[in-house]
């Protein structure tokens, strides 16, 4: 099991994503979100997959991709931070990353397969590191940021967008279901 990491292995503007999620273990979590996304491309209607609650806001399509995009840039920083790598890495901007993805392109179920496919490949990097490894800390957008971290931003950055799913585009984000 990865332990939950002290406040200060992230910037404070992860605190949010962290403390939101259940006791437990984040691999058991990341991998339950897994099966949260595949019941939800299930339920989403064709018609709702490029709704945008106000003008200028994504579409639930373009949630998803963020999703991918942030799921990629996450374990791209725990795969180099795991390895010893101090090179520091840039911020990245979501907006800029969905503005010129095409998401909206593609179906829902064609987009929540790919992060899942993503979380599948990250679950398993996480969980062969050593405690050593996922103790390890880089700079990530000028924040130090541990590899154990980044696990849990993760898993909560997918639920924070699961609550955005529900509160903002009335969509019905089917329960978190764990083993314990």
């Amino acid at each position: 099991m990865i332990e939950r990491p002290e406040s200060g292995e992230y910037a404070a503007f992860y605190a949010g994503y962290i403390s939101g999620l259940p006791a437990g273990d984040v691999l058991e979590i990341l991998e339950g979100q897994k099966d949260q996304l595949r019941r939800l491309a299930a339920t989403v209607e064709a018609d709702r997959e490029t709704f945008r609650y106000a003008p200028g806001k994504w579409s639930v399509r373009e949630v998803v991709g963020h999703l991918i995009d942030a799921e990629r840039v996450f374990s791209y920083r725990a795969l180099r931070f795991s390895h010893g790598d101090e090179t520091p890495l840039a911020g990245f901007d979501e907006n800029f990353y969905v503005d010129h993805a095409r998401f909206d392109s593609r179906t829902l179920k064609s987009l929540i397969e790919e992060l899942t496919l993503l979380r599948s490949a990250n679950v398993l990097l996480f969980r062969e590191l050593s405690p050593e490894e996922l103790a390890r800390v880089g700079v990530a957008n000028t924040h130090p940021v541990s590899v154990r971290a980044l696990a849990f931003i993760l898993a909560g950055h997918l639920h924070h967008h699961f609550e955005v799913l529900r509160e903002r585009y009335g969509i019905e984000v089917p329960a978190l279901r764990l083993a314990g």
